[in-house]
């Protein structure tokens, strides 16, 4: 048995900045396990990630949509694993040029990238489902990446509201065998934050004992 694996479970506060990346080339070697992180613009993802990692200032939030232009990466304690933050998709107040720039070295990396084992999505349960939402359920779908829905800022409903938005998520997601983890989620009271951990660990330590075997 090895010593490493049993000593070190996965500590998501260990979470590090580790490297920025505009093209594929410029990645991490492609070896160990990632998660990544993708969500519309203004939709929580950064919120949600510095929630998980117990780290304020791990992602940059901002008011501005589309503030995340970069690939980022984070390193954890395991070695090998990493979180990685995917640009935001929408209405940031950028060129054409500089959007189409983005989504091609972002499809480079979510097509090409084999040590991705899960994508989160970040939705805001309020206006769940966007069309960029869609595109990625379909996307894992058709790759066989599983996949986890945090539908975040539930705070800014009440429960009720709340139970009934999660319903109608559930629903419409119910064809796709990609999505493992559907998660009410909200970054100011930690509702969901224990089952996203939970869920976060067994994808890369499934990876991780994969590839060892």
């Amino acid at each position: 048995m090895d010593s490493d694996l049993t000593q070190k479970s996965i500590s998501f506060n260990s979470a590090r900045f580790l490297i920025s990346a505009s093209r594929l080339d410029e990645c991490p070697p492609d070896i160990g396990a990632e998660v990544a992180f993708a969500g519309r613009s203004n939709a929580g993802k950064s919120s949600a990630l510095n929630t998980i990692t117990v780290n304020g200032k791990l992602a940059r939030t901002s008011k501005t949509p589309g503030r995340t232009r970069l690939i980022n990466f984070f390193s954890l304690n395991r070695e090998g694993c990493r979180l990685v933050d995917l640009p935001g998709y929408g209405y940031a107040k950028v060129s054409r040029d500089m959007k189409d720039d983005w989504q091609q070295h972002l499809g480079h990396y979510l097509n090409e990238r084999r040590c991705l084992k899960g994508l989160v999505l970040v939705m805001d349960i309020r206006h769940p489902l966007t069309e960029f939402d869609q595109m990625m359920v379909d996307w894992c779908e058709h790759n066989h990446l599983p996949l986890m829905i945090l539908a975040t800022k539930a705070d800014k409903l009440k429960f009720g509201q709340a139970k009934t938005a999660m319903l109608g998520i559930a629903k419409k997601l119910k064809p796709f065998k990609c999505v493992e983890h559907l998660i009410m989620f909200s970054a100011t009271s930690k509702r969901g934050l224990e089952e996203c951990q939970a869920a976060l660990t067994d994808w890369l330590e499934a990876a991780e004992t994969a590839e060892n075997d």
